[in-house]
């Protein structure tokens, strides 16, 4: 095997986590490299979300979350405006179709106001209608901090970065063990299958950001114990684009419901319209590669009856399969959701390693407040 001799830092993923991570390395001074086991960078996640910047409403007071999606926020809107990244801040409602969902709406105002969200609206039906005519509600919270996103464009922005400082993104290079030898001061050894081979690297630091493959890395981790080696469950989302434009101007958003937060309409960057993600628990025990990313054309009337609660003009059949995305959580059916599981030196006892598990949504929110958290426990 050969051997590639060490560098300052390695982060495991080139998705929009790993690459904020490694951007924030880099700009540190460290030599970092991002290797990425795909040809591509954001190639699993993050290809496959809603692009929403997430304001910060759902999460337990306190939680990372909360805490890493209000200040992710702001500092990704500050950054895509630096760097020239397409977003907007378009807003949305979040709706309660009819008057028992009234005290759900209540507390989740109470939830946002909590975590530090202080722009929330609260809108009548007839307040609502008259922002969005074709909505129908009985009342709505507008959140004008919420936004979208090219999640590309941002990841091509993030490596940018990390290249201009001296970084550099490996692509289809899987790590395959992590080690890290007797000694504080010893670095971790990193094997790594690339297309010309197995090869060897040494890292002062190592941030597991590897997405759907994170927990296999981290049972790949010889020194971590059992209970710094979670399983994920995963939790398939599907989503159905909209045949023509869509009559809103604001993201609408339905009650959350248990593993996700409801079948709700967004808009890309274009106006293009589409609904989702659902919820379809994956058997457990599936590795990332037998993931089946195809959209079942039958899951649509059961997307048009969510979507007729607060839009009952969708027209019929004007529902195509779009694409799908995989949840990797901490949590299975039935359970309360699980925090992100973020890591370091003082929780598992391994110095010069961070984990991040079950990074779902709001991840791409996060991803910048992540990268700090990362380097926070990593010095």
């Amino acid at each position: 095997m050969e051997d590639l001799g060490q560098v300052d830092a390695v982060v495991v993923g080139a998705g929009v986590i790993g690459l904020a991570a490694a951007r924030a390395l880099a700009l540190r001074g460290l030599e970092t490299l991002v290797l990425e086991r795909s040809g591509q960078i954001g190639s699993g996640i993050s290809s496959r979300s809603s692009e929403v910047i997430h304001a910060g409403l759902y999460y337990p007071a306190g939680s990372l979350k909360a805490q890493l999606c209000v200040r992710g926020k702001a500092l990704l809107y500050d950054y895509c405006r630096s760097r020239g990244v397409a977003h907007r801040a378009c807003g949305k409602l979040l709706v309660a179709s009819e008057p028992a969902q009234l005290p759900q709406l209540q507390a989740l105002a109470a939830q946002a106001e909590a975590n530090g969200v202080h722009d929330l609206q609260w809108l009548s039906g007839d307040q609502a209608q008259a922002l969005e005519p074709a909505l129908r509600c009985h009342a709505a919270l507008l959140s004008p901090s919420t936004g979208i996103v090219d999640s590309h464009g941002l990841m091509l922005a993030l490596q940018g970065d990390l290249e201009a400082a001296g970084g550099q993104v490996v692509l289809n290079s899987q790590v395959t063990a992590l080690h890290h030898p007797a000694g504080a001061a010893a670095p971790w050894r990193l094997e790594v299958q690339t297309d010309a081979g197995p090869v060897a690297l040494a890292a002062a630091r190592v941030i597991n950001a590897a997405g759907l493959w994170a927990a296999e890395l981290a049972q790949q981790t010889q020194d971590l114990t059992p209970a710094h080696r979670p399983e994920l469950r995963y939790c398939k989302g599907s989503y159905f684009a909209l045949s023509g434009r869509a009559p809103f101007r604001h993201l609408i958003y339905p009650m959350p419901q248990v593993g996700g937060l409801g079948v709700h309409l967004t808009l890309d960057l274009a106006g293009q319209a589409r609904f989702g993600p659902d919820v379809e628990w994956l058997a457990p025990g599936l590795s990332p590669e037998q993931l089946d990313y195809r959209v079942d054309a039958q899951r649509a009337p059961a997307f048009a009856a969510e979507v007729r609660r607060y839009w009952p003009g969708l027209p019929e059949g004007a529902l195509q399969p779009a694409y799908s995305g995989v949840r990797p959580k901490l949590s299975g059916p039935g359970e309360a959701a699980a925090d992100f599981h973020i890591e370091g030196p003082a929780e598992h006892g391994l110095p010069g390693l961070v984990q991040l598990l079950g990074m779902e949504s709001p991840g791409l929110s996060s991803c910048l407040a992540v990268a700090e958290r990362a380097i926070e426990l990593l010095s």
